[in-house]
Order: C-alpha cells, then sequence, then structure tokens
C-alpha cells in the first residue's frame, strides 16, 4: 500500500502571478470595474468571506490571494483552510478586507480560480480515496486548460493524487502516432535511447498484450496500458513480474477505478480530473 504523499508545494510566485494578473486584465479590460466605481463610496471599508457552498477538497486560494493583492495591495487576505483540506458545506475559506471596491473588483476572478482548481482537488480527491488499500496511485495527464498546468497540476497534488509528466520536455512516452510514425516500438525505443541521455526514462503505450511483451523485452521503464479491459490488465500485471512499472488508462471513472487499482497496476491516469472536474461552488460573502 502506497503511504508516501504527494509534493504539495504551490506552483512560486513567479508562475501565480502573472496568469492571475492576465486573467485580471481580461476581466478590467479599458475601462475597469465601472459598476464598483460608480455604485461604492471610494472610502468604504468592508469584510467579507470566501465560503464553500457545497463540501469538497481546497485548492486555489494562492491564486485568490493573489488576485486580491494585485488589485489592491492593501487589502488583508488572512486563509482560514489550508490549500488541500477537506471542508463541509458552508465552510469560511479565508477573510478579506480593506476597500470595498477592491474586494468588488477582485471578487470574480479570485471566485473562478478558488472554483476551478478545488473542483479539480475534489474530484482527485474521491478517486484517491476509492483505490485506498490499494498500491495504486491516481496521477493526472496533459490534458489540462491551456496556460492553467501548473495550478491544475498542484490542484490534483492537493487532492492527493500525484503528477503525470508536466510536458513535452521532461519525460518520453512513446505513444502510438509516434510508433506509427517511427516503423514501431523497437524503432522508437532504440531512436530514442540513441539520443536520450541516461537520466531520462522511457514510458510506452501499448493497447494489446502483444505490445507489451515487446516493450519487457526491450526493457523500457514504464509501460502505459491504454483502455484494456480488468482481464487484460490483470494479464498484464502477471506478464510484468515487476519488471516494468504499469499505468493504466482509459476507461477511468469512480465506477470503474477501485477494479483496475485491484488488478495490481503501479500508476492509474485520468485526463478528467482536471479537463471534467466540475467547479466547486465557492462564493463571497461580503
Amino acid at each position: 500500500m502506497t503511504t508516501a504523499l504527494p509534493f504539495t508545494d504551490p506552483p512560486p510566485a513567479l508562475l501565480v502571478e502573472p496568469v492571475v494578473r492576465r486573467a485580471l486584465e481580461e476581466d478590467l479590460g479599458r475601462a475597469g470595474d465601472i459598476t464598483s466605481a460608480l455604485t461604492v463610496p471610494g472610502n468604504r471599508r468592508a469584510r467579507a468571506r470566501l465560503v464553500a457552498r457545497r463540501p469538497g477538497t481546497i485548492a486555489g486560494l494562492i491564486a485568490a490571494e493573489c488576485a486580491f493583492r494585485l488589485v489592491d495591495p492593501g487589502l488583508k487576505f488572512s486563509a482560514k483552510e489550508p490549500d488541500g483540506a477537506t471542508v463541509k458545506s458552508g465552510a469560511t475559506l479565508a477573510i478579506v478586507e480593506g476597500a470595498a471596491r477592491s474586494i468588488l473588483t477582485a471578487e470574480r476572478v479570485a471566485l473562478n480560480f478558488a472554483g476551478h482548481l478545488s473542483g479539480v482537488a475534489t474530484a482527485t480527491r474521491a478517486l484517491v480515496n476509492a483505490v485506498k488499500g490499494t498500491k495504486a496511485r491516481i496521477v493526472c495527464t496533459r490534458k489540462t486548460t491551456p496556460g492553467l498546468r501548473a495550478f491544475e497540476k498542484y490542484a490534483v497534488r492537493c487532492g492527493g493524487g500525484f503528477n503525470h509528466r508536466f510536458g513535452l520536455d521532461d519525460a518520453v512516452l512513446i505513444k502510438d502516432n509516434h510508433i506509427a510514425a517511427a516503423g514501431g516500438i523497437g524503432a522508437a525505443v532504440g531512436r530514442v535511447r540513441s539520443g536520450a541521455g541516461h537520466m531520462l526514462k522511457i514510458e510506452v503505450e501499448v493497447d494489446t498484450l502483444e505490445q507489451l511483451e515487446e516493450c519487457l523485452k526491450l526493457g523500457v521503464d514504464t509501460v502505459l496500458l491504454d483502455n484494456m479491459s480488468i482481464a487484460r490488465l490483470k494479464r498484464a500485471v502477471t506478464m510484468a513480474r515487476g519488471r516494468a512499472v504499469l499505468e493504466a488508462s482509459g476507461n477511468v471513472s469512480l465506477a470503474t477505478v477501485r477494479a483496475i487499482a485491484r488488478t495490481g497496476v503501479d500508476y492509474i491516469s485520468s485526463g478528467a480530473i482536471t479537463h471534467s472536474a466540475p467547479s466547486l461552488d465557492v462564493a463571497l460573502d461580503l
């Protein structure tokens, strides 16, 4: 059974701030928040709560705090729950105090980040809980919202999951189209080994047991078992006998994930936890 915890440190400010800044620029447009400017006196002070309207696992408060700070450095943001916490409906996640106009101007961008990323963390947590008692780890994929990959992969870690590769540049994953273009698994693996450094591991995606056997003979590090039935996954684990790390992918849901984990695979990858996770309802009460 896996006992190690995923690395949960948030993305550095160097990555967070430019993304949040672009989101604010998109929302403020050319004239800024004309509604708040026209309706709220400039000297009006306020205190607001970020509240979870549904139970879930929290992520993205770092981005929410950044949004308030970029709009008005004078705002005071106090987190009441850490990213990664699982909360009940009605829980106060943070308190924001300061100029009312500034709070209202940053509100939507802050909530968009907190709601979306908490949704990712909540979806991940559900899968992680479903495979408890097995050795399988839940991992995400590159099926992320453009521009938000570092945020969403952080949210996956907040939900107890682990990260697959971050991009095309940090790991080799030979997929079906690479195999077709290279002229076969052997040719693709051979070309990687002739050009890659000794520190780079090789993963190959297969959809048949015959391809798995070829990968095992070639000594690849990890094999991605794509859209295999439970029976084939069990057979794959028996065939591998620990000679390669096995990752199951495809048809992963709350209804199927435990059966997949019980086959003995090492990792279960899910694109849905990032590309299809419903946003957690997070609101701001002034």
